[in-house]
């Protein structure tokens, strides 16, 4: 459990994170994840890291757990800095970074594929931001860099979720594969860019980020704000405090957690894995 590293091939370090039941990560989670993939990075045996997470889904996002029994802001203030660390340290990596992605990739999970070099994704893997339904704003930044910007809104301000079937379209997703081939096509295309140049993989990482046309750092820091200002305002815990009612966001939790159902989440039927991964992170 947590996060570990392991040279699976020459230049390839591959980066696992496990954090059950669903991979919601705690506070320190982040912060380990972004000291493994920083670390990862500044080894110059390593021309790619790959990027992985062991159970149902790669990323849940956040851990709610550890905000509900927070009475003050510190969880708050740490979700903030370490994921803010974590993405960044996807980014900022020295090598390129391959994300393997199979099951839910929810929050947090968007911002760490959307700063990612190239995603390798499972069948069943579905992407999306169920911030407005957790009380949180945020991975805007992250989802404007996987589809186009309408598409982006829509997404964000309905909590729906996109497969990675609909994302390959979008040319955001280099392959889609069953689950039980993702890990070893992941390492596929590692092998394939660390075969390059190590020196020069280096530079064309630096390269290619240097030309972004969004800093996605300082966009995301923006979007904190504002995730911080629900917070203080209390509206956040209005709206965190409702999953599992069944009914609209900021009305009292009555119930328990409502089960997954159907197929996995397209924009049309978008709720059962969503639903699914988030309540059993935060109940």
């Amino acid at each position: 459990m947590g996060v570990s590293t392991a040279s699976t091939a020459k230049g390839i370090c591959l980066v696992t994170v496990d954090f059950p039941p669903v991979n919601a990560l705690p506070v320190q989670g982040w912060y380990d994840l972004a000291d493994a993939v920083r670390a990862a990075g500044r080894d110059p045996e390593n021309r790619c890291v790959v990027l992985a997470a062991e159970g149902r889904g790669f990323n849940a996002g956040v851990d709610i757990k550890e905000m509900q029994r927070d009475p003050g802001h510190t969880a708050l203030i740490g979700a903030n800095r370490g994921c803010y660390e974590a993405f960044a340290a996807v980014y900022e990596c020295e090598v390129p970074v391959v994300a393997a992605v199979g099951g839910f990739c929810l929050g947090g999970g968007v911002g760490l594929v959307g700063n990612a070099d190239a995603i390798v994704a499972s069948e069943d893997a579905v992407f999306g931001l169920p911030e407005l339904d957790r009380g949180a704003l945020g991975a805007a930044t992250h989802l404007a860099r996987l589809v186009p910007q309408h598409l982006m809104r829509a997404l964000y301000y309905t909590s729906r979720t996109v497969t990675a079937q609909e994302l390959h379209a979008h040319g955001s997703v280099w392959k889609v594969v069953p689950r039980g081939q993702l890990l070893d096509a992941a390492l596929e295309l590692a092998a394939e860019i660390a075969r390059k140049d190590g020196t020069l993989i280096r530079l064309a990482k630096a390269a290619i980020n240097g030309i972004d046309p969004v800093d996605v750092r300082r966009s995301y820091r923006f979007e904190q704000g504002f995730t911080f200002e629900a917070g203080l305002s209390g509206v956040a815990d209005r709206v965190r405090d409702t999953f599992g009612t069944g009914g609209p966001p900021g009305t009292p939790r009555t119930g328990g957690p409502s089960g997954p159902s159907g197929p996995p989440c397209t924009p049309d039927a978008h709720r059962s894995t969503t639903a699914a991964a988030t309540e059993e992170a935060s109940s």
